[in-house]
């Protein structure tokens, strides 16, 4: 079966299956997961494939550093291939199951390196589409979203980052958090609220608007 190395040097693409439907993609999870429980080798690069680009994504807009975003997902894979030769891992929601594992892997950094939380180092330059004269602008508005995220609790900036930059389906978050429903809500709610008194924000047009740049901008 592929280890660690075999997860750490395939490229990052994605796959044609990220197109599917939600409720084949529901199915195609849990189809994937028991050929995985197997170590199927075929399923396990599948679940990579799939996986780590949105990982990485995600991963880079947190931690504004290319290499620890890497670092981030093989240790999200790495972990995962542990827990299934243990026997444990998911029987369902394989994506909210890596999304959880890389989501306390960054709180554990932080934690860990308390510094980095402060020094809130850049993301990569935007897209040569941009003008010159703005990048200076929304380097700033990038460092200043993603030190207010981490004003948020660990539950509230998860819910940020899934909903409104990952696109997440509310059901699919309160699955990667392990939470109903109606408590994902009540995180948005309070963390967009936190979000417009931290950024000092009057609206919620221009709330969803500062997200929006944010997604735009740490890509």
């Amino acid at each position: 079966m592929p280890g660690k190395q075999d997860f750490v040097e395939r490229p990052y693409r994605i796959t044609l299956s990220c197109v599917l439907v939600n409720e084949d993609m529901d199915q195609y999870q849990e189809e994937l997961l028991g050929q995985a429980r197997e170590f199927n080798q075929k399923a396990l690069a599948e679940i990579y494939d799939t996986y780590s680009t949105d990982l990485y994504g995600y991963a880079l807009r947190l931690l504004g550093d290319p290499a620890t975003a890497e670092d981030c997902v093989a240790e999200t894979f790495s972990r995962f291939l542990k827990a299934l030769h243990t026997g444990k891992g998911p029987k369902t929601q394989l994506k909210a199951y890596l999304y959880r594992i890389a989501h306390n892997w960054i709180v554990d950094f932080y934690r860990s390196s308390p510094q980095q939380c402060l020094s809130l180092e850049e993301s990569p330059d935007p897209a040569n589409t941009i003008r010159v004269e703005d990048q200076v602008d929304h380097k700033i508005l990038a460092r200043q979203l993603r030190a207010a995220l981490f004003q948020l609790t660990p539950d509230q900036r998860q819910v940020i980052m899934l909903v409104f930059l990952e696109g997440w389906r509310k059901a699919e978050v309160a699955a990667a958090l392990g939470k109903p429903v109606s408590a994902v809500k009540s995180l948005q709610h309070r963390a967009l609220n936190s979000l417009r008194k931290i950024l000092g924000l009057t609206d919620q047009e221009a709330k969803n608007e500062a997200i929006q740049k944010f997604a735009r901008f740490t890509t």
